[in-house]
């Protein structure tokens, strides 16, 4: 894959750096108290974002300079110079989100999160998260790994951002208040996951109209991957047997289904997995 030709982002930050935080003792707890009433603020709100500030940092991610960072900023300038001229179209501003890079564990607006979490996707704060140990990972036991199978997993977290941006995530919400299950094999969860699949699809179609920038191989790298990273692959190794009722993310066969068609055809018209009857 021939990423250095890309235009590299500004919106890829590194993890807090590890360090003590704020501790409070039974006088600061007063002192908080006494300030909420004068000021009018609720003191057990102020005292839950103290207590935040209180959990130890995540450790930085990697070097400005090293090149997993420059390979991520290239990835992500190439999703936000996409779906800016592909949202357009749609009448819907694309707003680009921070990509946070970190190291062991991280502190979100969707709660804390560790290395074990995997790269996601917060919709409160609009960001995404990578511990880029994750990489290793992936060439670990994850389809094993390689550059076009590492900006497919950015691009699937690009994707939930597009998905929130487009209102998706309110559809989810509401038809889950009207009581479709999130969880299961044809449940809300499943349908993101695999519409995000679709939507990397539709970036690497767009992507490499651009530049035509794709290697023997590249495509190869991210169906092994989505193949890997399948409920009923990961359910089957975890535990000897797949559950359908508990699936999130949908089949090995479903997910690389969803991103060949969106890679297929460049369209996120293509990506309606919430109206399709067979996923």
């Amino acid at each position: 894959m021939k990423w250095r030709e890309a235009r590299r982002s500004d919106n890829v930050v590194g993890g807090r750096r590890g360090g003590g935080g704020i501790k409070l003792g039974i006088g600061g707890i007063a002192i908080v108290i006494v300030l909420g009433l004068l000021f009018g603020k609720d003191p057990l709100q102020m005292l839950g974002v103290i207590q935040q500030l209180e959990q130890p940092a995540s450790s930085q991610g990697p070097a400005a300079d090293d090149e997993t960072t420059d390979f991520v900023r290239a990835i992500l300038g190439e999703t936000e110079d996409v779906w800016t001229a592909v949202l357009d179209r749609a009448g819907v501003r694309y707003v680009p989100p921070k990509l946070v890079l970190f190291s062991g564990r991280v502190q979100t607006a969707c709660g804390g999160a560790s290395s074990a979490t995997g790269p996601f996707y917060c919709p409160s704060d609009q960001q995404v998260y990578l511990d880029t140990s994750f990489f290793d990972e992936m060439k670990a036991r994850l389809g094993g790994g390689g550059d076009f199978a590492y900006a497919y997993v950015i691009a699937h977290e690009i994707g939930h951002h597009v998905q929130n941006l487009t209102g998706v995530f309110k559809r989810a919400q509401s038809e889950q208040a009207r009581g479709v299950p999130m969880n299961g094999a044809t449940g809300l969860s499943v349908r993101e996951e695999l519409q995000a699949d679709c939507y990397a699809g539709v970036w690497a179609n767009r992507a490499e109209a651009r530049h035509k920038w794709l290697e023997r191989g590249d495509i190869e790298q991210a169906l092994s991957t989505a193949t890997a990273i399948g409920d009923d692959r990961l359910q089957q190794q975890a535990q000897g047997e797949v559950v359908p009722d508990s699936f999130t993310h949908g089949t090995s066969e479903q997910r690389v289904r969803w991103f060949k068609r969106g890679f297929a055809t460049g369209e996120i018209g293509q990506c309606d997995t919430f109206s399709a009857k067979t996923l």
